[in-house]
């Protein structure tokens, strides 16, 4: 009897997969395709990073390898967070915010670190390899940057609340309504 009530209404919702996909109330294609060339990139300025075998001032060199790997790991977590159905069982609702300030924040740390490693470091190509990465990886999330602001604009401006009247009575209405209150035109 419950069957034959709830079967008919009862629909899966085939827009919500678990797997990875770049379709998602969160995540477009092109900004998907942005975070996976994100992820990547930063990986290798990371593997890069990891083969120099000496340095003189390891400081920078030590700079660049937590920001590279920073942005690996997180990239890649946020990344399979919004393109799956996992976004909404962490407790997060303000997402675009997440999203916003962190692709801002590590691009503007892979270009400090970029430019720290690149100025001092012991001049190997394994060095300079991996700053030429670093610079694609920042040039990648703020191509990220600015088609987020595109497609969604800027998340932390709300909609404008309307005025406060303090208890004052609002002014009368500036157009008046066809016709009369008895229905006559």
């Amino acid at each position: 009897m419950a069957n034959e009530v709830y079967a008919a209404t009862t629909v899966s919702n085939p827009k919500a997969p678990f797997w990875l996909g770049p379709a998602s109330e969160h995540l477009n294609t092109p900004r998907f395709a942005l975070k996976i060339l994100e992820v990547l990139l930063s990986l290798v300025a990371f593997v890069l990073e990891e083969t120099v075998s000496t340095c003189l001032n390891c400081s920078p060199l030590y700079f660049f390898e937590f920001v590279s790997c920073t942005a690996f790991l997180f990239t890649a977590l946020l990344l399979f967070l919004l393109s799956t159905t996992l976004h909404s069982r962490v407790g997060i609702s303000c997402w675009p915010k997440v999203d916003f300030l962190y692709t801002l924040l590590i691009a503007v740390f892979f270009f400090i670190a970029s430019i720290v490693f690149a100025a001092n470091n012991g001049k190997t190509t394994v060095e300079a390899v991996a700053v030429v990465f670093g610079f694609l990886a920042m040039v990648a999330f703020i191509l990220d940057f600015i088609v987020f602001l595109k497609v969604k604009g800027h998340p932390f401006q709300g909609a404008q609340a309307p005025p406060t009247t303090n208890g004052a009575v609002p002014p009368p209405e500036a157009e008046k309504l066809n016709g009369d209150a008895n229905g006559k035109a």
